[in-house]
């Protein structure tokens, strides 16, 4: 697939590269948690609404542009080379909620959340995990508890990033508890304000709170905002997990083929790039970062929103590895010199949760040995 030679692509590339190259930014997000860092991702994706850039491939209906998946990867692709802001509160909205209710949300669900999304004003968050329910998402015990016109919610959520931030979160909940493990779960929008929920942040190893635990006493939310159908949350769930696995975060695996390019320019300034090792570790690294960029592209090009594939979860399982990789390259590479350079002491701190975000690895290897090469479970 040669992209360069599309002339509408190159045209729509050039219109992304001029209006990032006006509107970027010129402050960095704020490096410590606070209200400031909301306000500043609120703005930001605002400016990129108003700017006819927000939801490049989601429907003109709820306020997107209505491209291709291919177009949205060149936004992508402008956007870390802009050096725009990459993390936000906005991510879980955009990566898991967005997609979840464009593929398995009702009309109503739809027209209310996705344009908020969209221009900057509900950020949301996962509410999946549990204590003692992690990889094993089908023993979750959060309950939600039929009362008339509405589920009463009791129980503990863990590792949900940017709780503190968030307005709506994305509930999987017990509904039928007589139902076995796969049945009797529901899939629920969340109102994060209501009474009942108790947030508390999680510093991690980094120093940031990037996760929270969230207890839920008597939380009450609306029947109607259940996706997909009481008792349907499984089948929803793994609509929010083809999403994550697949086109989401694609910006984030993007930006790390062009740390390695960044790393290869120190190595070149330093003379680092004459010690043979260093030369073979980055052009392996270079390489590698050139199949993830393919494998992006084809990801676009064959994706079928809301669904899983084999390939999604080989990608995904490929690009935390490759993550993984970068990060510990540039520590070596720095030497000394790392300390103090704290952006890649943090960044290789934090890449140690990514082979267990959105399923382990081990898991999803178990999904390409059963359904690609037809190993027993």
């Amino acid at each position: 697939m040669d992209l360069n030679d599309a002339d509408d692509l190159a045209a729509f590339r050039e219109e992304a590269r001029t209006w990032l190259a006006a509107n970027v930014p010129d402050e960095p997000r704020p490096t410590t948690p606070g209200p400031a860092l909301r306000q500043f991702d609120e703005e930001w994706q605002r400016c990129q609404y108003d700017g006819g850039w927000a939801g490049i491939s989601w429907s003109t209906e709820y306020g997107g542009r209505g491209l291709s998946l291919l177009q949205q990867i060149i936004w992508y692709e402008e956007l870390v080379r802009a050096g725009a802001p990459e993390t936000s509160v906005f991510n879980v909205a955009f990566a898991h909620a967005g997609p979840t209710l464009i593929a398995r949300g009702d009309e109503r669900q739809k027209s209310f959340y996705l344009p908020r999304i969209l221009r900057g004003e509900t950020p949301w968050c996962q509410g999946f995990s549990e204590p003692e329910s992690g990889s094993d998402l089908a023993s979750l015990r959060c309950r939600g508890t039929l009362d008339g016109d509405e589920l009463v919610i009791s129980g503990t959520k863990i590792w949900m990033t940017n709780a503190e931030y968030a307005d709506y979160c994305e509930l999987l909940v017990r509904t039928d508890p007589a139902g076995d493990r796969h049945h009797g779960l529901s899939w629920v929008v969340m109102d994060m304000h209501v009474p009942g929920v108790d947030i508390r942040p999680i510093v991690s190893i980094d120093g940031w709170p990037h996760n929270c635990e969230v207890f839920f006493d008597g939380a009450r939310v609306p029947v109607g905002n259940v996706v997909g159908g009481i008792g349907n949350g499984w089948s929803v769930a793994m609509s929010t997990l083809a999403a994550e696995r697949g086109p989401a975060f694609l910006d984030t695996r993007l930006s790390s083929v062009l740390f390695v390019d960044e790393m290869i320019d120190h190595a070149r300034s330093t003379g680092l790039l004459d010690d043979e090792k260093v030369y073979a570790d980055l052009a392996e690294l270079r390489a590698e970062g050139a199949a993830l960029r393919s494998m992006a592209y084809y990801q676009a090009a064959t994706s079928d929103p809301g669904s899983s594939s084999s390939e999604t979860v080989a990608a995904r399982n490929f690009f935390v590895q490759f993550l993984g990789r970068v990060s510990r390259t540039a520590l070596e590479i720095l030497g000394p010199d790392v300390v103090e350079t704290s952006a890649w002491t943090r960044r290789w701190l934090f890449d140690l949760s990514e082979p267990i975000a959105g399923g382990t690895i081990d898991i999803q290897r178990n999904i390409i040995g059963e359904r690609v090469l037809g190993l027993p479970r």
